[in-house]
């Protein structure tokens, strides 16, 4: 577990279990990480490297005034993959984290995941 500080200080929080091919799991509205635990410890348990992290204004996150939308939310998902240094990451998400997760490939494109 720990934070990664985003380009405005804002700190985000991840869980990061397992060693393997990276999965990052992206929770839904208005849950955080820990809504993956279950999964997080199947994913780890058969050989995964498995990220979770709690969005902006969510969870242990920094709850911020500016950003909460999906531009944002796609920039902070990149620069945890990028100070992570994922590659061949499995992106997945459900509700507003899907939405986070097809915005970021949008944003920042393919070349990590």
């Amino acid at each position: 577990m720990g934070y990664v500080t985003v380009a405005d200080g804002t700190q985000i929080f991840y869980k990061d279990w397992g060693e393997g091919r990276p999965v990052v799991l992206s929770h839904g509205w208005p849950l955080n990480s820990d809504s993956w635990e279950a999964q997080m410890l199947f994913l780890a348990g058969h050989g995964y490297r498995v990220i979770a992290h709690d969005r902006r204004g969510h969870g242990r996150s920094t709850q911020t005034w500016q950003g909460n939308e999906m531009n944002t939310y796609a920039d902070d998902l990149a620069t945890l993959i990028d100070i992570l240094d994922l590659r061949e990451a499995t992106l997945v998400g459900f509700s507003t984290g899907g939405g986070e997760v097809a915005r970021y490939i949008g944003r920042h494109g393919t070349t990590r995941v």
